[in-house]
């Protein structure tokens, strides 16, 4: 099969990993951690598309206390391709940013793949086939693509798509209007929606060519269209621009406004790690539930979480805890206080910051 020329990836790695703690830090977020494997979450998305998107067409938007981290776990991307966001100002002006690059080097019509660095994939080749469909399905209809997984339960911190029309089948996959995008529904709707069948998570993966989005920032972010003909003239106004872009999300954005939006539902075994309790699907058995560990013992304890990769783990009488083992701290949480993890990383900024 011959493989475009015209596809890029932008994949997004900027986030703190806050719900990860105390394993993710500033210094060492999330995406540049082995939770999976032996490589980094960074280093297996860059790798789950070298079959298809060679390392040249790769781009990794960053925040600058994670650059030199960045290259030194992606030594294969030239270091043009790692590009530096002055300061957060959310997932908007990144992809903003790596349109301005993708367009200098490819044009309107080159198509991005825009993919968060810390998801898990378990069928990459499933994954490439869906973003090669999405590809000509840009092309072919000037739309914004975002793959949508089937629900698995009710989960409220995602967006979901409520899906329309179908629109056409590209590479045996049928691509769908979205009637509506909403970000982070009560788990009420959430729940009544998963038993209709009607939406899709939102898993946060893009497809769209740059003029497609460009489009759509200039009629829904006008500012930040407005600095990107800035950047696309002279890249050393980035500081200034990047000021001027609205600090918000492509969903909020543009995802929840525009309504010229695809979506093909697909499963290629996504998990976006959102929390340690999302490793019980990843991580082996182990007695009292599922872990990483020298070993763990358990006596009358169940669906426990356990990460301590150099420790030897007891449980005794204890079920659905978190029990993460690091060199300068220990978490133990209840499982179902794990979205809660952020209270506790605001009284860190201010108490212990040398442990955030």
């Amino acid at each position: 099969m011959t493989l475009p020329q015209d596809l890029y990836a932008v994949i997004l790695a900027g986030g703190r990993g806050t719900r990860f703690w105390p394993l993710s830090r500033r210094q060492r977020p999330k995406q540049c951690l082995p939770l999976t494997g032996e490589s980094t979450m960074l280093q297996e998305t860059v790798a789950r598309l070298q079959p298809m998107i060679p390392a040249e067409r790769v781009l990794v938007v960053t925040g600058p206390t994670m650059a030199d981290l960045v290259r030194e776990q992606l030594p294969e991307l030239p270091p043009e391709n790692i590009i530096v966001e002055p300061s957060p100002r959310n997932t908007a002006p990144c992809i903003a940013l790596g349109a301005v690059e993708v367009a200098r080097r490819g044009g309107g019509r080159a198509v991005m793949a825009v993919l968060p660095a810390d998801h898990y994939i378990g069928a990459p080749d499933a994954l490439r086939n869906i973003l090669l469909a999405a590809r000509d399905v840009a092309l072919s209809t000037n739309a914004l693509i975002t793959l949508g997984i089937k629900p698995r339960y009710p989960e409220s911190g995602y967006g979901y798509l409520h899906v329309g029309v179908p629109m056409g089948t590209w590479h045996s996959h049928t691509f769908h209007m979205v009637e509506r995008f909403t970000e982070k529904p009560s788990v009420e709707v959430a729940t009544k929606w998963v038993a209709e069948g009607t939406h899709l998570w939102n898993a946060g993966m893009f497809v769209f060519t740059v003029d497609a989005i460009r489009d759509a920032i200039r009629e829904h972010l006008p500012a930040t269209a407005m600095a990107m003909l800035d950047l696309a003239r002279d890249p050393a106004l980035l500081p200034s621009a990047w000021e001027r872009m609205e600090a918000t999300s492509i969903d909020y954005g543009i995802m929840e406004r525009s309504r010229h939006i695809l979506t093909v539902p697909c499963d290629p075994q996504w998990s976006d790690l959102g929390a340690w309790t999302a490793l019980d699907a990843i991580l082996p058995s182990v007695e009292g539930g599922h872990g990483q560990a020298t070993a763990v013992l358990a006596v009358d304890s169940e669906r426990n979480t356990v990460f301590a990769p150099r420790k030897s783990v007891a449980l005794v009488g204890v079920s659905d805890l978190v029990v993460v083992d690091t060199d300068d701290a220990i978490l133990v949480m209840s499982k179902e206080r794990a979205q809660d993890l952020r209270q506790l990383l605001g009284r860190l900024d201010e108490e212990a910051r040398h442990l955030t």
